[in-house]
């Protein structure tokens, strides 16, 4: 690595703190900061919240961080009337002042979340049923619920959503990929983009989220280009009692408001990273936190097949790779098929990508093509034509119904890979047993990815549903309570989005409420105790 001059990292470490001097003045009256050298029980930035991830999860929780609050409209009717009446008993309080365990009881959703399902219906009553509703709320700006953050994104706000294929379009409607208080469409209008479908570009939704960032003035809370090496707690206890008892120099920090009042913050974490500057160099920084959300998603490891002759580089795991292979016209005038492994929409967008490009495909997944499970099932024909034009491939041209191997589109359904052999040769074995020997151009492994989470103790595998299991959005997700999205295996971290199973972003936003409830909760009670104490604050979790 190249680190940079301690001048350099000054810099970047006075941003942070120029940033809680000025951006939040009308709060915070001093907040200092940590430099690499200094030594835990020193004046040290901590900060009530560190999010790790800036796409469309982290960017809902600084939103409502930053105190946006949603009221049920005026003039609103949810067309689920059990809902709506419950809804009518607190009307003069915002959504994250409600007892959300009590508004989604009984809803059901796409999401085994029950707050997403809460969220969403509020944000797009009945979609499910093909219904355009507009959402039910309305949001107020409410200073005073400011919860100082920070957002720490490896690239611009919108997260993945910058380095996917730009030509596909999503799966989600425009409407579906929307965050509170901005409409796709109003978006679109204002820069004056010609949508012509309810289904839209990626490139677009992530200068959507970027712009969105902008225009709800939440800048001031991301910083981009910033990589996370470790986040770990500082000490462990049985129960905050037991934390109480530590020296409060070292694990608290106190607050003064300009009001007069003081806050403690707990330093439950330290997040350790660098941001990497213009000219390459890494500036490293470290914060201490006392809640750290994560906010990651699961793009970050492409799922391998664990096979000899994988780590071939003409054995490739991510359509970028294969748009880049294309465009540089690295597949032109080959006489070999592109062999593509995987049968999720990911897979059908890269035959759609080779096809529409004149390049003959292999297609091998483990399924029968007519399992109920894939992902073509559950997609209408109107709304999805060119995925079940790619189904109607994998049905309709196996390689048992076509042996002829250059033909445009050959599928292999029920095949697993067992080996890459050096002579660009794949062997594969069928469900009876029976092994074929193919001879192709390129390979794409697409089944998927995982969330890289190596900056956690023992990579996070502790905090899965399935104990010291890696974590995999659909497989084993990070275990949370349903409400507030704690992680019940480590209090003070939460989780948020892919991570705890909810893949499409109409879901996600849930987290960013429950997270924001507790956290909302957890401010108030620390401001009366200190009010009701005798204003040292001594002990308070």
């Amino acid at each position: 690595r190249s680190y940079s001059s301690p001048e350099t990292e000054g810099q970047l470490l006075n941003s942070f703190v120029q940033y809680f001097g000025d951006s939040l003045g009308r709060k915070v009256k001093r907040m200092p900061l940590i430099e690499e050298t200094v030594l835990p029980g020193d004046s040290l930035l901590t900060l009530p919240v560190v999010i790790i991830g800036n796409g469309p999860s982290g960017i809902c929780l600084s939103y409502l961080l930053s105190g946006y609050r949603p009221y049920l409209s005026p003039e609103a009717i949810h067309p689920n009337p059990i809902l709506h009446t419950k809804l009518e008993e607190a009307r003069h309080l915002s959504i994250v002042d409600q007892d959300l365990e009590y508004l989604s009881e009984g809803l059901e959703g796409r999401s085994s979340n029950p707050v997403a399902v809460l969220f969403d219906t509020l944000l797009h009553p009945d979609a499910d049923f093909g219904y355009d509703y507009p959402p039910v709320l309305h949001w107020k700006l409410e200073q005073h619920n400011y919860i100082p953050h920070i957002v720490l994104g490896k690239g611009p706000p919108g997260g993945a959503w910058h380095s996917m294929e730009g030509s596909m379009l999503t799966i989600s409607f425009g409407d579906w990929m929307e965050l509170p208080g901005l409409t796709f469409k109003e978006w679109a209008a204002s820069k004056r983009r010609n949508i012509k479908s309810d289904r839209v570009m990626p490139e677009e939704i992530a200068c959507y989220y970027k712009h969105y960032v902008k225009v709800m003035g939440l800048q001031k809370n991301f910083r981009d280009n910033v990589y996370i090496t470790s986040v770990s707690r500082l000490y462990r206890g049985k129960d905050d009692e037991d934390r109480s008892q530590l020296n409060e120099n070292i694990s608290t920090q106190h607050l003064e408001m300009e009001d007069g009042q003081k806050s403690l913050i707990k330093r439950n974490w330290e997040v350790r990273g660098y941001q990497r500057a213009t000219d390459g160099s890494h500036v490293p920084f470290c914060l201490f936190a006392e809640n750290v959300a994560l906010a990651t998603g699961t793009f970050d490891s492409p799922g391998r097949l664990q096979v000899e002759g994988e780590d071939f580089p003409f054995v490739l795991h991510s359509m970028s790779d294969f748009g880049a292979a294309i465009s540089k016209g690295k597949l032109r005038g080959k006489a070999d098929p592109v062999l593509i492994v995987g049968a999720g929409l990911t897979a059908a967008d890269a035959v759609l990508c080779a096809y529409n490009n004149n390049i003959p495909v292999i297609h091998v997944f483990r399924r029968r093509v007519t399992d109920t499970s894939l992902i073509f099932k559950q997609l209408p024909k109107k709304l999805y034509p060119e995925y079940h034009k790619v189904y109607h491939m994998m049905c309709t041209q196996s390689h048992t119904v076509d042996s002829n191997l250059h033909s445009a589109y050959t599928s292999f359904p029920e095949h697993n890979v067992l080996s890459f052999k050096p002579e660009m040769k794949c062997v594969l074995q069928s469900a009876s047993g029976l092994k074929k020997i193919l001879k192709f151009s390129v390979a794409l492994v697409l089944i998927g990815s995982h969330p890289n989470l190596f900056f956690l103790k023992d990579q996070g595998h502790s905090i899965g549903h399935h104990s010291n299991q890696p974590i995999t959005c659909k497989g084993n997700p990070i275990e949370i309570d349903p409400y507030t999205y704690e992680c019940t295996k480590e209090a003070n971290l939460f989780a948020l989005g892919p991570l705890v199973g909810d893949n499409f972003v109409r879901f996600l936003k849930g987290g960013a409420l429950g997270i924001a409830r507790c956290l909302a909760i957890r401010q108030k009670k620390k401001h009366e105790l200190i009010e009701g104490g005798d204003g040292g604050g001594d002990g308070v979790p």
